[in-house]
């Protein structure tokens, strides 16, 4: 796996239900939400981030379930559109894998190979 400096790791519960959305290429593109907590210094947040996963594997579309806790890997993309005769925009993340965070050697797994492949890009 040879991940992009462009890497995102969230963990979170899955906030609604995901969509399946079939492309005219044939690709299935599944789009849903992540809900997350943002820690600061003296305060902490929730927020739901966007997600598309495109071709997920049969295990990883059955584990992504409304109110699924979830470990996602990623990137970062920013995709515009034409709706309502405008361009509009949309930031969202883009998964490469997604794990039940109850799996706990998946995670681990899973967050080593994200560290090896960043520590590799580094030199």
């Amino acid at each position: 796996m040879n991940i992009p400096s462009n890497t995102v790791v969230l963990r979170g519960t899955i906030a609604n239900e995901p969509t399946d959305r079939q492309l005219p290429s044939g690709v299935t593109v599944v789009q849903f939400d992540l809900r997350t907590i943002v820690t600061g210094a003296d305060r902490s947040d929730t927020i739901t981030v966007p997600l598309s996963w495109s071709d997920p594997t049969a295990a990883g579309r059955a584990a992504a379930v409304d109110g699924a806790d979830v470990v996602v890997t990623g990137t970062v993309r920013r995709r515009f559109f034409r709706a309502g005769g405008q361009t509009q925009s949309r930031t969202e993340v883009v998964v490469d894998r997604l794990v039940p965070s109850r799996r706990t050697k998946s995670v681990r797994s899973l967050l080593a190979a994200v560290a090896a492949d960043l520590t590799q890009d580094c030199g």
